[in-house]
């Protein structure tokens, strides 16, 4: 006789970058397992395709993850952590005001959202002629430095990556980025000079966010320190 199957409720959510509604299920001890060998493994590679096979799954494989945001994919993720092995996140975090103790602090994943900055856009005029179509980046963007992290390693490519259009107002002409090589892209970018790039830079630096901010008390000094969370390095990893 074979043994009864366990139904597995199911939830929505609305994806923050379109306002469409998902529905998803929390993840099994099979995938869960699958999550713990990749963290266990600290290879950025396979932690990053962990949490995409889980969202995929968990999301009934009706998502496309090779375009979408990478703050969407880490809002999801901690949405279906949440439904899986509890809403509150138990963290240790440092305390800024001596920069050597650990304080416990428990948060509230139901209180986590993606933040837009109010001045953000992604359009980067370079020149009163030319400018730039920006898209978001994905989790592919990070396959080789972890998860939601852009530095001085991987800038150029992530940059380059996220160009979306590159138009010309004088000749009235638009280059499409898929038509064009990476390193034909990346060439582009090294060309730009130092405002030019900071304007590019912006982009990242206000672009939507998981983002939380929590007020941490050093229980030596008793100092309230302020920390933001960000991205699920902060959150989960």
């Amino acid at each position: 006789m074979a043994l009864p199957k366990i139904n597995t409720p199911t939830y929505e959510l609305e994806v923050p970058s379109t306002n469409e509604k998902i529905k998803y299920r929390p993840f099994l001890v099979k995938e869960e397992k699958i999550l713990l060998i990749a963290m266990e493994s600290n290879e950025n590679n396979q932690i990053l395709q962990a949490v995409k096979d889980i969202v995929l799954e968990c999301t009934f494989n009706k998502l496309d993850l090779g375009d979408m945001p990478m703050f969407d994919v880490e809002y999801i993720f901690l949405q279906i952590r949440g439904k899986s092995v509890g809403e509150v996140s138990k963290l240790k975090l440092l305390c800024e005001d001596d920069g050597e103790t650990y304080a416990n602090v428990e948060v509230d994943l139901n209180d986590i959202n993606v933040e837009v900055s109010e001045n953000h856009t992604n359009k980067i005029e370079l020149t009163d002629e030319m400018g730039i179509i920006m898209k978001y980046p994905t989790l592919d963007a990070f396959n080789d430095t972890g998860i939601s992290e852009i530095n001085s390693k991987n800038m150029l490519d992530v940059i380059s990556s996220c160009i979306l259009q590159i138009y010309d107002k004088k000749g009235e002409e638009v280059f499409d980025a898929k038509d064009q090589t990476q390193e034909e892209l990346t060439n582009f970018i090294g060309d730009l000079n130092s405002k030019q790039f900071k304007d590019l830079q912006n982009f990242f630096e206000t672009m939507p966010k998981l983002q939380h901010t929590v007020i941490v008390k050093n229980p030596k000094t008793e100092v309230e320190n302020k920390v933001v969370l960000q991205g699920l390095n902060d959150f989960f990893v």
